[in-house]
């Protein structure tokens, strides 16, 4: 039976788009629950500008307060060296950082090109220097809203030079949901031979409705590790429509009555993904949390016991 990690990132990825502010009682409050849900990783906060993202400008107090549960690992995104220098002394368990594949959209959400995002996240990796894993997540690797296609040879350059600055993961990112199966196969098969040392995951959005469809594709190809988000929340604002992440929920569901081992409290991430409504204020993309696991029986109706015995 093989076994699944998950990393769930509705603190950071999924808050960070909500337009009212998520007060950090209930922030430190959801990422205590999840720590109890059998998560490998919780992404709970970014050490980026305030005024870039005020939602999270409590990134430090959240850290500070939040319960450690051993076997979790409590990862933040860090965007530059000053945001390195506000993460180390939070005592992350790792450092997650972000650039994109695609020109364009480089340019859109850092305001930088490529080279120069590699080269500020380089000096980030050097003043790290091994004090806390890094991982690095590549956007857009399955295509571009604005570009189309992303070449896969230009994800597998990027990820070789980020594997030969020594960081231990690598997500690719399918950041604005233009990924189908066959493609997500073809990545992941080349990406598990290329880098058999370094740690991928996976991260999906359900944009156009195929979300689910390639995390199976990719936990058939041997991926093992996968990004999701309580309730699907989530999105893309250069990507017009998007539903957001993957619901965590939903994904964990399906590899679980697949016969994946997930190592999920699946009734108490439903119960938190029933109760984010109330946080964020609006109703979320999630299914399972709506209809009940595929466990969950109801009762026949009065009627039916009539007909079986009038068979």
């Amino acid at each position: 039976m093989t076994r699944i990690y998950f990393n769930d990132v509705v603190m950071r990825d999924g808050f960070q788009i909500e337009p009212n502010f998520v007060p950090t009682d209930d922030k430190v409050s959801l990422v205590d629950e999840l720590s109890e849900c059998g998560f490998a990783k919780i992404e709970v906060t970014s050490f980026t500008s305030p005024k870039a993202i005020p939602m999270l400008r409590d990134a430090e107090e959240v850290m500070g307060r939040i319960k450690r549960v051993p076997g979790v690992e409590y990862t933040v995104l860090v965007p530059n060296l000053r945001g390195a220098e506000r993460a180390l002394e939070s005592k992350a368990d790792e450092f997650n950082l972000v650039m994109s594949t695609s020109e364009t959209h480089n340019l859109a959400n850092l305001r930088m090109g490529r080279e120069k995002s590699f080269s500020g996240l380089a000096e980030v990796i050097q003043y790290v220097d091994g004090r806390t894993p890094i991982n690095v997540s590549l956007s857009t690797s399955f295509g571009c809203p604005m570009e189309g296609e992303v070449p896969q040879a230009v994800v597998e350059e990027y990820a070789k030079r980020f594997a030969d600055l020594g960081v231990r993961g690598l997500t690719i990112c399918d950041t604005t949901g233009m990924a189908n199966p066959d493609q997500v196969k073809k990545m992941c098969d080349s990406l598990q031979k290329q880098f058999p040392g370094i740690q991928l995951t996976l991260h999906f959005h359900n944009t156009r409705g195929m979300g689910l469809a390639n995390v199976l594709a990719a936990a058939q190809s041997g991926i093992v590790r996968f990004d999701g988000s309580l309730g699907g929340l989530g999105g893309c604002p250069y990507a017009p429509g998007a539903s957001g992440n993957i619901s965590s929920e939903d994904a964990i569901h399906m590899l679980d009555a697949m016969g994946y081992d997930t190592g999920m409290n699946i009734p108490k991430l439903i119960q938190l993904a029933r109760e984010l409504p109330k946080i964020v204020g609006h109703e979320v993309p999630g299914q399972v949390a709506k209809a009940g696991t595929i466990y969950t029986l109801h009762p026949e109706p009065d009627y039916v016991d009539a007909l079986r015995r009038a068979q």
